[in-house]
């Protein structure tokens, strides 16, 4: 017995192919390159701008983190979080500054609301508006020194200290009341690790 193996197909014809007409074959060099390019241009692209952006990120931390005092726009939301202080909305001239060492952690604040904004702030805290006490400036002499807020001249100056236990932070609370309709609020909440 003898097993015969299939036969194989024949070579197609050699059939004559026509020339790429010039057109054609520009057409596709063309899509060739702008495979290419969307391959390659596209993701090293991304890389660069992704690039930029991290570098920008890091010079904006580094600004933040080396200012010596109070520098202008919102305190993060675990700092907010952390030190308890629930700026309210509305609320504009706001500026804050964090120092920490291996004793005490400490977030100032100020920003100025209206009358609402003052309740909401003080009701965050646990405290009321008829706490805050005429002339009573809460913040001490060390504080008012890195913060560099000078509590004197003209203003109607109110003050409490809102205490917890720890790890809740405590804080100082200063509002400028001259403009009632646009209370100032001066805040230094102090929390010890």
């Amino acid at each position: 017995m003898t097993t015969s193996l299939p036969r194989q197909a024949a070579p197609p014809d050699p059939a004559h192919r026509p020339a790429e007409d010039p057109r054609h074959k520009a057409r596709r060099r063309a899509l060739t390159l702008l495979i290419i390019v969307l391959l390659i241009g596209v993701p090293a692209g991304y890389l660069v701008i992704s690039a930029n952006q991290s570098r920008n990120s890091g010079k904006d931390k580094e600004a933040r983190y080396s200012a010596t005092g109070l520098t202008p726009g919102w305190p993060s939301k675990v700092q907010r979080r952390l030190y308890q202080v629930n700026v309210p909305r509305p609320a504009d001239r706001i500026a804050s500054y964090e120092t920490n060492n291996w004793k005490t952690s400490r977030l100032y604040v100020q920003f100025r609301t209206n009358p609402a904004g003052l309740d909401t702030f003080l009701q965050s805290m646990g405290t009321r508006r008829d706490e805050l006490k005429k002339d009573d400036i809460a913040v001490g002499s060390r504080d008012r020194e890195v913060s560099g807020w000078a509590f004197g001249g003209s203003g109607s100056w109110y003050g409490l200290t809102h205490t917890q236990k720890n790890p809740a932070p405590t804080q100082d609370v200063v509002v400028n009341l001259a403009d009632p309709a646009f209370p100032t609020v001066y805040v230094v909440s102090r929390t010890v690790p």
